[in-house]
């Protein structure tokens, strides 16, 4: 390709932000648009150097290293993403907290965390552009496209391994209301269906019940309502899978209203009849210990008009 771009030999001296990443995240993150397999490759064939020495793709920074990045090629960036978008202009008036160190945004339903797979721009791609100084945003945790709610994302690499590891450390508690079909069972408080990740032909991930080869996982659920048409409950996830509440509502027989995936056919189209036209998933609340003041935070998002609305036009029992 004629349009592709040739960096140069780059020299680059460590900040403190970065000591004890791993080289080879370190490359990724820099060089957007150079392809994963060239990054490894050139690790592998020494042609990247750390003080002038050769290092494995798992060797951390250190305070005042210098790294020399051999000449690459890269692909032409995309047209570079408008602030004037509406779906980016938007974001601003979705966030629910920003200091120096992170956001906390409400994520609108039907947007994608970040770009790929067709999608020109998601939510860090469009935060990025709407701060241009923040150089190193990063989502701390994801959330799925049709999911609205707390999304946290972190401006320094310090603050995201700080929250990556209470992550680890399952300090930090997310809780997500759902509207799922049928009566709750009130003595159904836990779940813990391994699941197992599959990926069809088509290229779309599944999630399926496994006891078998599945993944540890445990969501917590609490009855909020109770409705003719079906039951609000709050739904708190102790592991992170895949659409976890999604396949752990759906396997008790209390799929989600408006699941693409994993959903109920009546019970959706009875939804849309009332208004409903997206999936009724949002992470409601968010705890965590802010890395800088230590102090705990909680931030809670609004439920968007399209859910409020649709609860009112449920009948309580």
């Amino acid at each position: 390709m004629t349009d592709e771009i040739k960096l140069p030999v780059q020299i680059v001296e460590i900040e403190p932000d970065f000591i004890g990443q791993r080289i080879d995240n370190f490359l990724l993150a820099r060089l957007k648009g150079v392809p994963k397999s060239v990054i490894y490759r050139v690790l592998r064939k020494g042609e990247v150097r750390v003080n002038k020495k050769r290092i494995k793709p798992e060797y951390k920074l250190q305070q005042d290293d210098v790294v020399r990045i051999p000449p690459l090629t890269v692909a032409p960036e995309g047209e570079p993403i408008s602030i004037k978008l509406s779906m980016v202009k938007n974001l601003e008036q979705h966030i629910l907290f920003e200091d120096n160190d992170l956001i906390v945004l409400n994520k609108p339903s039907g947007m994608a965390v970040h770009g790929g797979s067709g999608l020109q721009f998601g939510v860090i791609e469009a935060l990025r552009a709407l701060r241009p100084l923040a150089k190193h945003l990063e989502l701390v945790h994801r959330l799925d496209r049709d999911t609205s709610g707390c999304l946290l994302i972190a401006k320094k690499r310090s603050v995201l391994t700080h929250l990556h590891e209470q992550l680890r450390n399952k300090t930090v508690e997310k809780k997500y209301w759902a509207l799922v079909a049928g009566d709750w069972d009130n003595r159904v408080r836990k779940v813990t269906e391994r699941l197992k990740k599959n990926t069809l032909q088509s290229g779309e991930r599944v999630v399926r019940v496994d006891e078998a080869e599945g993944k540890e996982s445990e969501t917590r659920f609490r009855i909020l309502q109770r409705y003719q048409e079906g039951t609000l409950v709050e739904a708190f996830p102790v592991t992170g899978r895949t659409h976890q509440i999604r396949v752990h509502t759906a396997c008790k027989g209390h799929p989600i209203a408006c699941d693409d995936k994993y959903g109920d056919n009546t019970f959706t189209a009875q939804m849309q009849k009332i208004g409903l036209n997206r999936l009724f998933l949002h992470a409601k609340s968010l705890s965590f210990i802010h890395p800088n003041t230590e102090t705990t935070m909680r931030i809670e998002a609004p439920l968007d008009p399209s859910l409020e609305q649709a609860l009112t036009r449920l009948t309580r029992k």
